[in-house]
């Protein structure tokens, strides 16, 4: 995708989750990775900026170190994205977009029983439906760490390298009273991943008694026939 392509698809999903209440206020950041025959480095969302009313020019360009280079100054988060880019590039999932957002109901389920710091990682939700099995998957969630804080992206790191290490590369990880990470190789991807992950998380929070998860023949089945990774 050339660079001024992907200004503009930035900020087309950027508008269209705000548009459609999966982000709110200046909450969220979406970050893309360019071809190298374009330069290389990467475009992210400026710091404070609302994603409903992003301006593709003033889109933050950094290069391969992560300095910037042209834009507005670059969200705080770019060393997680750094992070997640150059851990996923070996798996079976590597990212070259990736979507933040503080999206309600996954939050929610975070702020019900939050993980303390040093607790062994648990996953945000079990194998509900077929289309979050196949188009999501397992989705550890992190501690809470303040926005930008280095040690969490220790752990995203880490995470990627485990679940890859079992055979179950990962496309989203969950931090705790903050939100979701998600990734995959374009926005118009990326953005459908998050879409399912956040509405499961709504469709957990909606069920008065907890729903069972699809049993293991059933997730089989969804392997032998769609490839789905679990």
């Amino acid at each position: 995708m050339k660079e001024s392509q992907a200004r503009e698809e930035i900020c087309r999903v950027g508008r269209s989750l705000f548009e459609r209440g999966y982000v709110h206020a200046t909450a969220g950041n979406i970050s893309l990775a360019l071809d190298a025959d374009d330069g290389g480095g990467f475009l992210i969302t400026p710091t404070d900026a609302c994603l409903g009313f992003l301006a593709p020019d003033r889109l933050a360009k950094l290069d391969a170190t992560g300095t910037q280079v042209s834009g507005d100054r670059a969200s705080k988060t770019i060393l997680l994205h750094q992070r997640i880019y150059a851990a996923s590039a070996s798996t079976d999932a590597p990212a070259r977009c990736i979507i933040h957002t503080h999206s309600t109901h996954c939050v929610a389920l975070t702020l019900a029983s939050p993980l303390r710091a040093n607790e062994e990682s648990s996953e945000l939700l079990p194998a509900l439906t077929p289309y979050f099995v196949m188009k999501v998957g397992h989705v550890p969630r992190m501690a809470y760490g303040r926005p930008g804080d280095p040690r969490v992206a220790q752990e995203v790191e880490r995470a990627i390298s485990t679940y890859q290490q079992i055979g179950t590369p990962i496309r989203a990880v969950m931090l705790d009273r903050l939100g979701p990470n998600v990734w995959h190789e374009t926005p118009a991807r990326a953005m459908a991943t998050l879409e399912e992950l956040e509405e499961t998380a709504r469709l957990w929070l909606l069920t008065a008694q907890r729903p069972l998860p699809l049993a293991p023949d059933q997730i089989d089945a969804l392997g032998q026939t769609f490839g789905a990774r679990w």
